[in-house]
């Protein structure tokens, strides 16, 4: 067995080659289609996407940033940029250093950073988020404080350059294991909006980074761990995320999934084996990564465990598929 049938790659012969850019940028595309023709990207094409982390337990508490890179509660940010265009506010900010951060509140901010911490536990690149119980906000000269944000460094201070959006319908990695168990943990984690807007292209400068010059990052996840569906469903809802099922059943092979949400296009050629294969990675995750993850996003514990017994329920379901 060669690497790709290893991880699952599955090839199709019968779709011509499209282009990168087209790839990266058709935020309009509807039906999901393989980016490439032949044998399927290669192992180096694939680390664009993901990476195994064989069996190490990634630290869920600092996240992909690490501790280096965290904000500072105590610091003053001065407001540069303030948009209420989108379902949360967000602001740039700049710290008494000069560091400029994006940051979002709202219902979202601590879902968000849980969410990255448990998709780059399981090998996908991830930019450091942080979440910050009180910060203080320095507007005009006028001080505010302001309740929890998910803070996010300026990539460009950590070494990315942004490329631009990727698109979940064509890309080089549709039909790949990894990129049905990408959307398979994004329905254990119920995360409803998926649009490519959510989504970009990060270039590492320099020396590859995660074994890749790429990075494909699902960067927007706030809108996780409650219910899905198209009108404004609750983000970090606790009650709603155990009420509401995962799979519907499972036809020619193919799961479906209760997902409420938009673009369920995606998922319609996710197959028992992806859902299990992303299943027993969840399920790898430690109770003290669980415990990390949850409190670097401000989950009191009994919360918490509520979230994660959830998940593991999930996944549970997932490897008992037949």
């Amino acid at each position: 067995m060669d690497l790709l049938e290893h991880i699952g790659v599955r090839v199709n012969t019968t779709v011509a080659i499209v282009p990168l850019a087209v790839m990266t940028l058709c935020s309009g595309c509807v039906r999901p289609a393989v980016g490439r023709t032949g044998s399927g990207p290669s192992p180096s094409e694939l680390a664009q996407l993901w990476i195994d982390p064989h069996g190490a337990e990634r630290n869920l508490f600092d996240g992909a940033g690490g501790r280096r890179a965290k904000p500072q509660p105590e610091r003053r940010y001065e407001v540069l940029e303030r948009d209420t265009r989108g379902y949360s506010i967000t602001y740039r900010v700049k710290d008494e250093r000069g560091d400029e951060w994006n940051v979002k509140i709202g219902p979202e901010a601590q879902p968000e950073v849980v969410a990255s911490r448990i998709v780059w536990a399981l090998g996908y690149h991830q930019v450091p988020s942080y979440f910050v119980e009180r910060w203080t906000a320095v507007d005009h000269g006028h001080s505010q404080v302001l309740g929890g944000a998910r803070f996010r460094p300026r990539t460009k201070d950590l070494g990315l350059e942004s490329k631009g959006i990727w698109s979940w319908q064509r890309n080089p990695f549709v039909g790949t294991r990894p990129y049905n168990g990408l959307l398979a943990l994004m329905m254990i984690i119920n995360s409803t909006d998926l649009k490519n807007d959510n989504n970009e292209l990060y270039e590492p400068k320099g020396a590859a980074r995660e074994e890749a010059r790429l990075w494909y990052v699902v960067k927007d996840l706030g809108a996780s761990f409650g219910e899905t569906g198209r009108f404004d469903p609750r983000r970090g809802y606790i009650d709603g995320f155990e009420r509401e099922p995962f799979v519907a059943g499972v036809k020619n092979g193919f799961v479906r999934f209760a997902f409420r949400g938009r673009h369920q296009e995606l998922l319609e050629h996710i197959t028992v084996d992806d859902v299990k294969w992303t299943s027993a990675r969840v399920l790898r995750i430690s109770d003290a990564q669980w415990q990390d993850a949850f409190r670097a996003g401000g989950y009191d514990p009994p919360t918490a465990r509520r979230f994660v017994a959830r998940i593991k329920q999930k996944a549970e379901e997932g490897l008992a598929l037949r």
